[in-house]
């Protein structure tokens, strides 16, 4: 079934570099197992207590050489898996200087949201878009799982608000709890943030793709915690603004 195996279509460079690291990873795994398995299989051989078996196996038991070799190997292949990795992991802790910031706060059970500070020398592309800071309000809701989901949306998934955010912008989400740890997650933008209360953490968000993008809770928060459903909407600059000013 669609969005049930894999990944999810990736809507930020994040989740781009999550998923070729996933696959470059895969690469490594499937040439070690074939390796290990033939190594067992030598080995039940090699060291079976057959009568017929005359293989001479002081050749590898207490092999320095060998125990060399199966030693500087995977330090090398660890390596070539590490360097990748901590760059993919130092990149989502960048932070661009912000155009839209947005506060998440968990609750049980359901999630608020804050757009408090807005950069409004805002860079679409090519060209730019001032809006007077005094014509916008901050904008603070609630955000409920829908009851009455509309055709083409997905069960549990669907809120009563939405949050809006603007692509090709750089965003900031601060995100911390009221009560108990939650933890913020968006599969296909590759944020995964745990919201703890008394603390502000913090993720970057650069999102490509205009669409839907749907999330859950993913932290243990109690009786209804599979019922915390996130869903955002990335819009194109103008239609985010005209929702903000509104």
């Amino acid at each position: 079934m669609p969005n049930q195996f894999g990944f999810q279509m990736p809507a930020t460079p994040i989740m781009e570099g999550i998923i070729d690291l996933h696959h470059d990873i895969m690469f490594f795994l499937v040439f070690i197992s074939i390796f290990v398995l033939y190594l067992l299989v030598a080995v039940i051989v090699m060291f079976s207590d057959n009568e017929n078996n005359t293989r001479n196996t002081s050749t590898v038991s207490h092999h320095t050489i060998l125990e060399i070799i199966w030693t500087i190997i995977p330090t090398v292949i660890l390596v070539f898996i590490a360097i990748p990795s901590l760059a993919l992991l130092y990149s989502m802790d960048e932070l661009q200087k912000p155009t839209v910031t947005l506060k998440v706060i968990g609750r049980q059970w359901y999630w608020s949201y804050e757009y408090s500070d807005t950069n409004w020398g805002i860079y679409d592309k090519t060209w730019m878009i001032a809006v007077p800071k005094w014509n916008i309000n901050n904008v603070v809701f609630d955000s409920y799982m829908d009851q009455d989901i509309e055709d083409g949306f997905l069960r549990l998934l669907k809120t009563d608000n939405d949050i809006y955010l603007p692509t090709y912008q750089p965003i900031r989400v601060l995100v911390t709890s009221s009560d108990v740890i939650h933890s913020w997650a968006i599969p296909a933008l590759g944020v995964k943030v745990d919201a703890c209360p008394g603390r502000l953490n913090q993720v970057s968000l650069f999102i490509e793709r205009v669409g839907y993008y749907f999330g859950q809770c993913s932290e243990l928060c109690g009786l209804n915690h599979a019922f915390m459903p996130i869903s955002l909407l990335a819009t194109p600059l103008e239609v985010y603004l005209n929702w903000l000013m509104n």
